[in-house]
């Protein structure tokens, strides 16, 4: 794959976006990552079968890998909804699959939620949905700090000592992932928007095909047997909780190699 930067206006804060990106034939596939995490969880797409063909795009969020953004504080889920809206304009994306993880999830909702006509289909792989989804990002409530760098430092040893499927791997290489003055402002409004924004409801009402991946270890989830009713397909990943691309990236990419060919192929009959 081949590494790319694009300059980007948000809000009149300058965005510099660092990409990944495979060109092919066949439809493209966008993939978001998650809080504490960058496009190089996408990278081994290129190696699977399923996707032969297709033009792939990853790229980091603002604050996070190697993207910048010039005012950190205001790294929220609407600014990077809209900066992921300025990168499709600017790649000129028009027909797409788009797949997003955890926070990825939430804020390409967002944009799908506005912006469903460009889209051939949606995964969410445990996005945000409801208000049980912030096991993560309400610790900034739970466990407030005096300053960013301490608050950080807890988060990373707590998921650290979590006997969960590819915590402690998750948590080895944060500090490297994101910046330490963008978590308060993203775990924020990652709370503000499950709080409060109706995207269970968006979801369900997305005119394009949809998925839900999940670990099966999060198969309690309360609001699966809605998605279900509502024609969404269900992933289920084994042997994994939130981070199927660490703990059982063979079956994450099967799963979604079969549902993107199945949009496709709805798409063309």
């Amino acid at each position: 794959m081949d590494e790319e930067r694009v300059r980007l206006n948000v809000d009149d804060i300058a965005c510099e976006i660092a990409l990944l990106r495979r060109s092919g034939p066949r439809k493209p596939i966008l993939f978001i990552h998650g809080f504490g995490s960058t496009k190089e969880d996408f990278a081994d797409v290129i190696f699977q079968r399923a996707f032969d063909g297709r033009d792939i795009i990853a790229f980091d969020a603002p604050g996070c890998g190697a993207s910048t953004c010039a005012d950190l504080s205001a790294v929220s889920m609407p600014f990077m909804a809209k900066t992921l809206r300025h990168l499709i304009a600017h790649i000129e994306l028009t027909d797409f699959h788009l797949v997003g993880h955890s926070m990825g999830g939430l804020y390409g909702l967002l944009y799908a939620s506005q912006n469903s006509g460009r889209l051939s289909s949606f995964t969410s792989i445990e996005g945000n949905l409801t208000p049980e989804d912030c096991f993560l990002s309400r610790q900034i409530l739970e466990n407030p700090a005096k300053t960013d760098e301490a608050f950080f430092n807890a988060f990373i040893t707590r998921i650290a000592n979590q006997e969960k499927y590819s915590h402690r791997l998750y948590a080895l290489t944060l500090e490297q992932k994101v910046r330490t003055q963008a978590v308060a402002p993203i775990f924020s409004s990652i709370v503000e928007q499950s709080d409060n924004a109706d995207l269970l409801q968006r979801f369900l009402s997305l005119p394009c095909p949809r998925s839900f991946m999940f670990g099966d270890a999060n198969r309690t989830l309360s609001y699966l047997p809605r998605l279900r009713e509502h024609g969404v397909q269900m992933a289920e990943i084994e042997n994994c909780g939130h981070f199927p691309m660490y703990a059982n990236a063979w079956a994450m990419w099967a799963q979604l190699g079969d549902f993107l060919n199945q949009a496709d192929a709805k798409a063309a009959a």
